[in-house]
């Protein structure tokens, strides 16, 4: 927490700036919510404006990678505590809520690296096919010949993420197959946050012998994510037949329109591009069940 002391110089110059930013709707609805005076509002005009404009950030934001704001996924905000502005930094709602998130699933991830065949509810009588295909490609998988993933797609909770983990952890500790998992929308985050190891993740993900994308479909959709990272990989995997699979909320149609849509406007082509590659490097299922999370 910073404490901010009144300059008392040039009051006629503060209070005319003061004045000035006061026809900026979202400053005076500032003031009148902190109900500031005139006197504490001119010698703390500046401030006040750059929390309104970190404010501004937050109302026009589409998602965390598009923070704009000085600490990432926070806002500015003042407090007056008798004639001084104090100002902290507030984690936005979306920070808050991908904190939330990432909580949940740190939790769900010791279940998801545990998780085996041996464990997978066999009463469902819906999932029976899904996991035969599974226990299919574990039998018939040797790194050598191509091998298409899956592209799994459900309700929310259904248990996709676990299956797939099993099959991965069974050919890992079984067959020394090396794998990542990724959950797509904290991959766009993580890359557009740190540029150094950039190429170094894109190499690592473009390479390993079996990728598993997460929860496609959740994340914001930007021309960067979908075109230069998720075309990036998907293509280069595509050319030195790497397996890769997905797990979504989405069908294939409705995953297609998702990315067709980004701050940039309708890009159908593009999307279809996408769509392709997926289509190439996978087999569609749909797991058809009870929420496992309730």
């Amino acid at each position: 927490m910073e404490a901010i002391k009144i300059d008392k110089s040039n009051n006629s110059e503060l209070l005319k700036d003061y004045k000035e930013n006061m026809q900026d709707e979202d400053f005076k609805t500032l003031v009148k919510k902190l109900k500031i005076n005139e006197k504490i509002g001119s010698q703390n005009s500046s401030i006040l404006m750059d929390s309104v404009c970190e404010l501004k950030n937050c109302k026009n934001c589409n998602g965390l990678y598009e923070c704009k704001n000085k600490v990432y996924g926070h806002y500015l905000y003042p407090k007056v505590v008798g004639n001084i502005i104090e100002l902290s930094y507030v984690p936005c709602r979306k920070k808050q809520e991908n904190d939330k998130l990432l909580n949940a699933r740190n939790t769900a991830s010791k279940e998801l690296l545990n998780a085996s065949f041996k464990d997978i509810d066999l009463a469902d009588k819906r999932r029976v096919k899904l996991i035969k295909w599974l226990k299919d490609f574990y039998d018939n998988y040797d790194g050598i010949n191509d091998s298409k993933g899956l592209y799994l797609h459900g309700v929310f909770g259904s248990g996709k993420t676990y299956l797939i983990y099993a099959l991965l952890n069974e050919l890992k500790a079984k067959k020394r197959v090396d794998y990542i998992a990724l959950y797509f929308p904290t991959v766009l985050k993580e890359l557009k946050e740190d540029w150094d190891s950039y190429h170094e993740k894109m190499d690592r993900y473009t390479n390993v012998p079996i990728l598993l994308l997460d929860d496609i479909g959740a994340e914001n959709v930007s021309d960067w994510g979908r075109d230069e990272v998720l075309g990036t990989i998907l293509q280069a995997r595509m050319n030195n037949h790497l397996t890769t699979f997905f797990t979504s909320n989405l069908s294939l149609d409705e995953l297609e329109y998702h990315l067709s849509l980004s701050k940039s406007g309708v890009d159908k082509v593009k999307s279809r591009r996408i769509m392709e590659r997926i289509k190439q490097l996978t087999i569609p299922m749909e797991l058809i069940t009870d929420n496992k999370r309730k």
